[in-house]
């Protein structure tokens, strides 16, 4: 570190201040910890966290006889725990004090809105006691565009005082972080009706959302979205880019709006569309545009990276502008098919998609790092196994569509899972449920290891440590190392298809339906509580 001169005659009182307010400022932010309020916790989307004393090993305890309440005088560092709906599938973030995450509400937390829902859940980050919540009616389709019982499955992106998530009916919402607690904050003064299902009796009260604005995609865009809408919103600069879940209709084949995009820009501050994608993602779409954006600065500018639902990585210009029709689209700097050409077609004829050896989209997130973009192909686990494929791509070619953009890529089974990269070292699970650790610069493979149950989620990477969580309930604890070291193994009562987050000293662990919160200083046996 720098530091200006300092006079001689001055120097034994004031080079001793300046040294303890560094030291105070250094340490008090260590302790401090930082919030993860984002999916990946950056625009980046690595999934690793600078935290540090987190546990690697603790027991989640048992539920008291007959209720699904924890008994925390069982658990070992476990802070505390929030009992969630019935199906949770979207990955929580924590910003200024709050959690969000998205579930259902098969555990109405307000008698004045129950039946099925999708439901963002704030909860206070030091109890994790309920603060308000957003209830979204169903849409009434099933299965095809609002599976039953999903809830919200994506993960709330904060900026400041707002909260930005994508709801079960293709909405992008922004809503004021304190809820309606304080009153109704923004332009949008439609809350009672926002939440109201087929116009029964329904209340406002300081435990709703409250909603400064919203843009409906399938109203806007003619979305049509397939299964559920699941997309974490990036938000860069005065924009926020956000995945649209266009896709197929019931028959897997007919896709309804293949002119609607499959990336948008939109106004953070209105909701405003500021731009779209127009290269025809949706015309060769495969089954949905799940993933999430990511964002990048190479030396030819910046790039929105979108791991698309036609099986291909792109790479756009962040600012829009009209083409030829007046139309205000993001430029396009890079695509690359996730798929080789094998997976493509045989003996000159397609390979037909969702069979073992057919072709996949892109779920994961794209991790930029580097110069380098990292994602694997994979499928709809309703879909079964099948072969994939992991890619580290040169994020620096401009206007390609070939293969020679990748530097290197690693046969792996189908992955929804989003990388984390530490140093030299890249860790990925795949649905069959196995972990491998890569060399990120040249695709060398250290080991894979057989967890023997699929994975959903991601692996997370905090404090030398690598959390990977599976369908079954197991949290497998790995060492952060090119070698193969199993540091311990919790079993949970639930699946585990979230991945973990640290924030602020805490490890928070979700279930199917609980929320765990898991910190350091370990509790005395037999009380749950934690001590100094």
């Amino acid at each position: 570190m720098m530091m200006n001169p300092v006079p001689r005659a001055k120097t034994p009182t004031r080079l001793t201040s300046v040294f303890i307010v560094i030291i105070s400022t250094i340490l008090g932010s260590r302790l401090q910890g930082s919030d993860w309020p984002t999916w990946g916790g950056s625009e980046q989307r690595n999934m690793v966290s600078p935290e540090t004393n987190i546990p690697g090993d603790f027991d989640p305890g048992t539920f008291k006889e007959g209720t699904e309440d924890v008994d925390l005088t069982t658990t070992k560092n476990v802070k505390w725990v929030a009992k969630l709906g019935s199906q949770a599938y979207g990955n929580l973030t924590v910003a200024k004090g709050h959690i969000y995450l998205g579930t259902n509400n098969a555990v109405p937390r307000d008698p004045n809105h129950v039946g099925d829902r999708g439901v963002l859940q704030c909860l206070d980050e030091a109890t994790g006691t309920f603060i308000w919540q957003l209830v979204v009616p169903k849409l009434g389709t099933g299965k095809v565009s609002d599976w039953e019982y999903l809830g919200i499955c994506s993960s709330p992106a904060i900026e400041g005082d707002q909260v930005y998530v994508v709801t079960n009916r293709a909405e992008v919402v922004c809503l004021d972080a304190k809820g309606f607690a304080d009153g109704n904050d923004g332009p949008f003064t439609g809350e009672l009706k926002y939440v109201q299902v087929d116009g029964k009796p329904e209340s406002i009260g300081p435990s709703d959302g409250d909603i400064i604005w919203t843009y409906d995609m399938r109203e806007e865009l003619g979305v049509f979205p397939h299964n559920i809408a699941s997309s974490s919103i990036l938000i860069h600069g005065d924009r926020l880019f956000v995945v649209t879940s266009n896709g197929v209709d019931w028959s897997h084949i007919n896709i309804p709006n293949p002119n609607a995009p499959g990336l948008v820009a939109l106004d953070k501050k209105t909701g405003a569309l500021l731009g779209e994608e127009t290269v025809g993602i949706s015309q060769r779409i495969l089954h949905s545009n799940w993933s999430s954006p990511s964002f990048g600065v190479i030396e030819g500018g910046e790039r929105i990276f979108f791991g698309a639902g036609d099986g291909s990585l792109y790479g756009f210009d962040p600012v829009p502008v009209k083409d030829d029709e007046g139309t205000d689209i993001l430029p396009l700097h890079l695509r690359f098919d996730g798929n080789p050409p094998e997976y493509r077609t045989r003996d000159g004829k397609p390979i037909k998609y969702a069979t073992e050896e057919g072709p996949s989209e892109f779920i994961a997130t794209p991790v930029f790092h580097e110069g380098k973009v990292y994602v694997a192909i994979g499928q709809d686990p309703e879909h079964g196994m099948g072969i994939g494929m992991l890619s580290c791509i040169d994020a620096t070619k401009d206007g390609t569509w070939v293969q020679d953009q990748a530097i290197w890529s690693h046969p792996i089974d189908r992955s929804i899972s989003t990388v984390a990269i530490l140093d030299d070292l890249l860790f990925i699970t795949d649905y069959t449920g196995f972990f491998y650790c890569f060399d990120k610069n040249d695709g060398t493979l250290h080991y894979k290891y057989d967890t023997k149950s699929n994975i959903w989620s991601s692996p997370f990477v905090v404090d030398g440590k690598v959390f990977v969580g599976a369908e079954d309930g197991t949290l497998t604890v790995f060492a952060a190392s090119r070698d193969l070291k199993i540091l311990s193994q919790i079993e949970f009562d639930a699946p585990l298809y979230s991945t973990p987050v640290a924030a602020n000293g805490v490890l928070y662990v979700g279930t199917h339906t609980h929320l765990y919160a898991i910190a350091s200083p370990v509790s005395e046996p037999g009380d749950g509580r934690l001590r100094p």
